[in-house]
């Protein structure tokens, strides 16, 4: 029996990187199916992400032999089975274009995703997580609660074994500790205005102020507040004619757009953190 993986690394950039790699793979019989690589010349680093196919070797022998290989080189790396889908949980308020988006798409094939539970601070969306037969985790959250419910909020991720934690238009502020226990994992969506408009309703001060483009970027989650490293974004034009409505309904759809690009990149393990950027692997 073959499987299939998907293999990660980044390292300093020296000679031999990719010799190494094709030859590790080739001294298990691996067959190399998609293959790309960066060299960072700003910061010397190299990432590469293969995806290859090796007869009878078993996810835990193979991480053991890597390694061993990747030591010398000073590599970080991950080796993901293709046929394990990426176990997630939802979070979202009372927005929830994304949310339907996401479930449509991971029920539709689209996302290679395990949609293990959804998190609200609202009760609006539990019929559309039964619908989809996905557990649905009603967590209030006050300011005089907030460290229970993030407690709650923890150990509902860690219960499920997440290994991706999608904010669907979550409209809370995650603590700088929740931050750091989701580092690399968590990915956020929201507007993108010039100039940036904050509040509850960033369309209507987009509308008074005449906006020509709306738009979205997905990024992950830091402890700064919608600075992580940014993983997609895309704009719509608009002009004097759209309503508030045109601008609301625009900018949903490209929301929902962007970050299921993000997801779907991110859960195929081709989103690898570069400091504050990332290397997207298309």
């Amino acid at each position: 029996m073959s499987h299939t993986y998907i293999l990660t690394l980044s390292c300093q950039d020296r000679r031999g990187i990719v010799h190494g790699v094709t030859g590790f793979l080739l001294e298990r019989a691996g067959n190399i199916e998609e293959a790309a690589q960066f060299n960072d010349t700003d910061t010397g680093l190299f990432f590469m992400r293969v995806r290859f196919s090796c007869p009878a070797a078993e996810p835990d022998e193979l991480r053991q032999a890597l390694a061993a290989f990747a030591e010398p080189f000073g590599m970080t790396w991950g080796l993901h089975p293709v046929a394990e889908p990426m176990r997630t949980v939802i979070f979202v308020s009372r927005e929830g274009h994304c949310l339907n988006d996401l479930l449509f798409r991971w029920k539709s094939g689209l996302l290679p995703l395990d949609i293990r539970a959804i998190i609200s601070n609202h009760r609006d969306f539990y019929q559309l997580a039964a619908s989809y037969n996905v557990p649905f985790h009603h967590v209030a959250m006050t300011k005089a609660n907030k460290a229970q419910a993030e407690a709650r909020q923890k150990e509902i991720i860690d219960a499920e074994g997440a290994e991706l934690v999608v904010l669907a238009r979550y409209m809370q502020i995650l603590s700088d500790d929740l931050c750091r226990h989701l580092a690399g994992r968590a990915i956020n969506i929201h507007h993108s205005f010039l100039p940036s408009f904050k509040g509850a309703k960033p369309y209507y001060q987009a509308h008074d102020r005449g906006v020509k483009l709306i738009g979205a970027t997905a990024h992950y989650v830091t402890a700064d507040l919608d600075e992580g490293p940014i993983i997609e974004q895309d704009v719509a034009r608009a002009d004097h004619t759209a309503t508030v409505e045109d601008l609301t309904a625009r900018g949903r759809d490209t929301e929902s757009q962007v970050l299921a690009r993000a997801v779907k990149w991110h859960s195929e393990h081709r989103v690898l953190l570069n400091g504050h950027r990332t290397v997207v692997f298309r």
